[in-house]
């Protein structure tokens, strides 16, 4: 679990039983959307957001079966969830493709249930699909990485449709950007984004 500072733990403990609500990924004219889960999701949406063509990043939950889940639910690892972003943004700007290269960029895809020091299954790698186009371009990326051997173990992440997503509590929205000072921050979650940086082919803002 994240260490996260004691008010805002204690906020939790005490609102735990608060829902979220079903973000819609229905996008502006002119816009698209992609959802991907890769372990915390205070790291996922600074990289993302990073991203050239991307207008937005969320904080939420998806990947399971369970409504209106709570961050404090999620964490029990038993709503069948993963902490994930959904990534608005401008295809005239940036592509899907480009997307997945910084989905797999930006973290080790090989570590079943696990991101850095964050362990259990709400902490696992899934690439969400909403068409089979969009399907055939994980599939081929990770065919890509296989061959290439870049990793010394098999990649692990989950090629899944993507479903309901729902959008974490306010506190975590923009986590990195309000809290550029917190423990987890300055250990985990900038350390992974400037690896990121250096990796990623792309162009970033």
């Amino acid at each position: 679990m994240k260490t996260i500072p004691f008010l805002i733990l204690l906020l939790s403990v005490f609102s735990c039983q608060s829902q979220t609500k079903e973000l819609s990924l229905k996008p502006k004219p002119g816009k698209a959307v992609a959802v991907f889960a890769e372990g915390c999701f205070w790291c996922s949406e600074h990289v993302f957001e990073a991203v050239y063509g991307v207008d937005e990043a969320v904080s939420g939950y998806s990947g399971g079966a369970a409504k209106n889940p709570s961050y404090h639910q999620v964490g029990t690892n038993t709503t069948g969830h993963a902490e994930a972003v959904a990534v608005f943004y401008d295809p005239k700007k940036v592509s899907y493709s480009q997307l997945v290269d910084a989905f797999f960029a930006s973290q080790d895809p090989t570590t079943p249930n696990q991101q850095g020091p964050d362990i259990g299954s709400s902490y696992r790698s899934i690439a969400f699909y909403s068409n089979q186009n969009e399907k055939k371009i994980i599939q081929d990326k990770i065919a890509s990485l296989t061959a290439a051997k870049i990793y010394a173990n098999p990649i692990v992440t989950e090629v899944k449709p993507v479903t309901a997503f729902y959008e974490a509590e306010d506190y975590h929205q923009d986590y990195v950007k309000h809290n550029p000072n917190q423990g987890y921050v300055q250990g985990v979650s900038l350390p992974r984004f400037n690896k990121f940086k250096k990796t990623f082919k792309g162009k970033l803002k």
